[in-house]
């Protein structure tokens, strides 16, 4: 059975359906992404190994890694979801984050933040609002709130 036949298995499912995501961001000097996450984002490690820090968030992970490469920082590599956008970002602007301003057709950000039309009916929203910065690393992160 090739990989295309086995992916389409008589129950309906996948090899992957019922996997769980974790993201690997890579980090140029670990010691500074782990200040930064700790310092600004409130998040300490739940465990590490030489060369990675794992964080677990509301039921996800994410991984720190040393990585002498970086990314281009030009896509969200990772989403934070939350319930009070206004807030999280306040609070992460009192702790010096800094957030992009985007000005493309059909996105634009007022004052750090986006109104997305449209989202996932399965989230059960009618769009998002979402906001970016980047990490210590120049990864950029993404906060999110459904609006409902």
């Amino acid at each position: 059975m090739d990989a295309r036949n086995a992916m389409d298995a008589s129950d309906g499912k996948g090899p992957l359906s019922g996997c769980r995501v974790a993201t690997r961001l890579p980090a140029r000097d670990l010691g500074r992404a782990r200040r930064f996450y700790a310092e600004v984002l409130g998040l300490e490690p739940v465990d590490e190994r030489p060369g990675g820090l794992l964080y677990r968030c509301g039921g996800a992970e994410f991984v720190l890694f040393a990585s002498a490469g970086a990314s281009p920082g030009t896509f969200t590599q990772m989403a934070l979801e939350v319930d009070d956008i206004e807030a999280a970002t306040a609070e992460l602007r009192r702790r010096g984050v800094e957030f992009e301003e985007v000005d493309l057709p059909g996105l634009r950000t007022v004052d750090g933040i986006a109104e997305v039309e449209g989202n996932y009916p399965s989230k059960g929203a009618s769009g998002e609002r979402g906001a970016w910065f980047r990490d210590s690393e120049g990864n950029l992160l993404g906060v999110g709130q459904p609006v409902r």
